[in-house]
């Protein structure tokens, strides 16, 4: 079935350059067997190609005209929902022939002409229901005539056929695989939703997995997918059982109930070495260990497989023990860089801590020094905090590390007041200091370094093109209390327990939101209803991952939803007075019912708060944001430029620079292209002086990298941008050289 949406598209019409010699080679890239597209020379495989490199050999734009980039197109999926608030896509399109197939801000799949924006087809991997989560891009595979998109839309892996749109019947259960079988958990009760696209290898589809980052989440695994049938072929598991490479580095069990050390950022492929190379994230819980004292292998890792098989080929872990939340959240950069006249192939791996660890592709050694340095320990009972962690000596860190009270703002005398009065208060010993329950300091934050729009490479200049944060944050850890302690508080109040736990974080002790995409929990009752609010807890959406191991039984959906629909009246009459005598009969069970048990559980009340004066202004000078070329043939800075300004911030005529998670794109024509920045602009640099050349404001907030191609002679930059209260679906913007 083909659920059609209906777009709004509008276009400037060119006439077709000629380009006939380009568009001879493009042809010849454009025939013969699967994976036709072997030079990459148009943008067919997510960040480019197979390599991540997240670079173009097309050079007609280059910088003597990329002054006269103008808007090509624009395609609008027209899919808001009712009411809604303004989304933000961060699908990276790809261009296959002369269609783009990208996905919207709610997980619709469309195809869409190339050159002009005209919507071929779509499809709804929901089915009209109210859908979404975060999408970063598609798959395509091919064989002869049968050509197909692979993409996930919640928890379902589908084949879509490019030439109709519709679901390959063949492939699984008519057309869709369910992505929460094959895990360790109950497929009934656990919701495992990718949020970017896996990497084919001949008739595999290799995936990732998004999971809960909380305790009893699911483990990572990554899966191999038989791209015709949809039968699962292999699993490497990231949390190792029993037998296999890194069990000793958990406690005996910890395979049966510990969970994350997944990818969720991508993968990169090298397939005449028939391997595949992906980067970890934190086990869970994120900031609390007592439960999986030891190194914890494959969490925060880089990991090389056997595309084929999914055997273990080598690994380099950036953080031990993570306490920090500090995944590798993109895919690695497959390089080659010159050492001494003899090339070598390596992988540059980014990171939120400021890193940029360059390995040997065939064994995992470091190609630069690396120490392992002493690091602060744990004050919290029952934790113990790794030793020692990895320092790479170069390059140098590409984000601050470390900030002293000359580093804190003076937006006023009150307001650096204030914040150093809030700095003092707070545990902080430097780079990988451990929460605490009386606050730590952390820097870079969480959200520090790079994030999942990862790095560029250029392999015409060994240059490395990377964006980063300088976000500091505070975190608290507080005790979990037994249900007990919390047995005559009225349903409302239980479920503001519940919210306090786990939802505090990100939506704010005020429900407010933040300016990240956490949305906004006031008002609930206008705008949706109490069945999607519950569906939206349980599968996880957007950034939220699923919480169905928190609210795992009726009575503490009605608590969670009694608190977020603000139903504090009547508590001690009908359903309430009974819901309430179900949950005080609970006896010795806790909040995270069978994810309890006898060992303590802390959690961090103020993940991802950040360090900010009482007016929320940040609480560090800027730069806040920073754009960097590093010549890895030496492991020196190119150069490096301020990304975004905030003009109400800014300090003297230097723009304040500004954190964002998208990454750039660099060219053959001399440019790097990049947006993700609060300021809604989409900025080209020269990749050799990182002078910026080319600016223009977007329509909303563009967190996505951009992606580029060439159709019928014209080279095209596209771009996801996100919505705006007129079009709170967003679009895609599509820009070319005037002829």
């Amino acid at each position: 079935m083909k659920t059609a949406i209906v777009p709004k598209v509008s276009k400037q019409k060119y006439p077709a350059i000629c380009g006939l010699i380009l568009c001879m080679v493009l042809m010849v890239c454009n025939s013969g067997c699967k994976q036709k597209q072997d030079t990459y020379s148009n943008w067919g495989v997510y960040k480019a190609d197979p390599g991540s490199s997240s670079y173009s050999p097309i050079d007609q734009i280059n910088k003597e005209n990329v002054s006269d980039l103008a808007l090509a197109w624009v395609f609008e999926p027209n899919d808001s929902l009712e009411g809604g608030r303004p989304r933000n896509s961060e699908s990276n399109p790809i261009v296959i022939e002369d269609v783009l197939y990208t996905t919207s801000a709610r997980g619709r799949l469309f195809a869409v002409h190339a050159g002009t924006g005209e919507l071929k087809w779509s499809f709804d991997p929901f089915y009209g229901e109210r859908g979404g989560g975060i999408k970063r891009g598609v798959t395509y595979w091919e064989d002869g005539a049968d050509k197909r998109i692979l993409f996930t839309g919640g928890d379902k892996l589908f084949a879509i056929d490019t030439g109709t749109g519709v679901p390959i019947p063949t492939f699984g259960n008519e057309g869709k695989v369910d992505l929460n079988q094959g895990m360790r958990g109950d497929p009934d009760k656990i919701s495992v939703i990718p949020t970017s696209p896996g990497i084919i290898f001949e008739d595999l589809f290799i995936l990732g997995t998004e999971v809960s980052e909380l305790y009893g989440a699911e483990p990572g695994h990554v899966r191999a997918y038989n791209v015709r049938t949809g039968e699962l072929v292999w699993t490497f598991h990231t949390i190792p059982q029993p037998g296999e490479v890194g069990h000793e580095t958990w406690p005996a069990d910890a395979w049966k109930y510990a969970g994350g050390a997944n990818n969720w950022g991508g993968l990169s492929l090298d397939a005449s070495r028939e391997m595949v190379f992906f980067a970890t994230g934190s086990p869970t819980y994120d900031y609390y260990g007592a439960d999986r004292k030891g190194m914890n292998l494959f969490g925060n890792s880089v990991v090389a497989v056997n595309a084929r098989t999914g055997a273990y080929i080598w690994h380099f872990q950036t953080v031990h023990h993570d306490l920090w939340d500090y995944d590798l959240p993109a895919p690695p950069n497959l390089v080659t860089v010159e050492r001494e006249g003899r090339k070598i192939d390596a992988v540059a791996q980014t990171s939120k801590v400021g890193f940029l660890y360059v390995l040997d592709r065939e064994t995992g050694e470091s190609l630069f020094p690396i120490e392992e340095r002493p690091v602060p320990p744990s004050d919290v009972p029952g934790e113990e905090a790794w030793p020692t962690q990895p320092f790479p000596l170069k390059p140098a860190p590409y984000a601050r590390q470390y900030l002293d009270e000359s580093d804190i703002a003076d937006y006023s005398p009150s307001s650096r007041d204030s914040l150093v009065k809030l700095f003092r208060s707070l545990r902080y010993e430097g780079l990988f200091t451990p929460p605490s329950v009386n606050g730590t300091l952390q820097f870079p934050g969480s959200r520090g370094g790079s994030s999942w729009g990862g790095a560029a490479f250029d392999a015409s200049t060994g240059l490395l093109y990377v964006r980063s944060n300088d976000s500091p944050e505070i975190m608290r850890l507080k005790k979990v209390e037994p249900e007990s302690a919390i047995r005559d508080q009225s349903v409302y109040q239980q479920g503001e327990s519940i919210y306090t736990s786990y939802c505090v974080s990100c939506h704010g002790r005020d429900r407010n939101g933040d300016e990240q995409g956490n949305p906004s929990l006031v008002g609930l009752k206008g705008r949706m209803s109490r069945e999607d609010v519950l569906t939206k807890i349980k599968q996880g959406a957007g950034k939220m991952p699923s919480f169905s191991s928190v609210i795992n039984d009726k009575r503490k959906e009605e608590a969670i939803l009694a608190y977020l629909f603000e139903n504090e009246t009547n508590q001690s009459s009908g359903r309430e007075t009974y819901l309430l005598k179900e949950i005080n009969s609970n006896q010795g069970a806790s909040l995270e019912n069978q994810t309890m048990d006898s060992l303590p559980r802390y959690l961090n009340l103020t993940a991802y708060g950040y360090f900010r004066d009482p007016k929320g202004r940040p609480g560090i000078k800027p730069p806040w944001g920073m754009l960097h070329a590093i010549d890895l043939n030496t492991g020196e800075y190119a150069w490096s430029v301020r990304l975004g300004n905030n003009p109400e911030l800014q300090f003297g005529e230097q723009e304040t620079g500004e954190a964002g998670s998208a990454g750039p794109t660099v060219t053959a024509g001399g440019l790097v292209f990049i947006a993700g920045t609060r300021d809604n602009k989409f900025r080209a640099f020269d990749k050799d002086t990182g002078e910026k050349l080319w600016e223009i404001d977007l329509p909303g907030f563009a967190n996505a990298n951009p992606s580029t191609y060439q159709v019928e002679g014209k080279q095209y930059i596209v771009l996801s941008v996100g919505g705006n209260s007129e079009n709170t679906a967003g679009s895609v913007m599509a820009f070319s050289l005037p002829d």
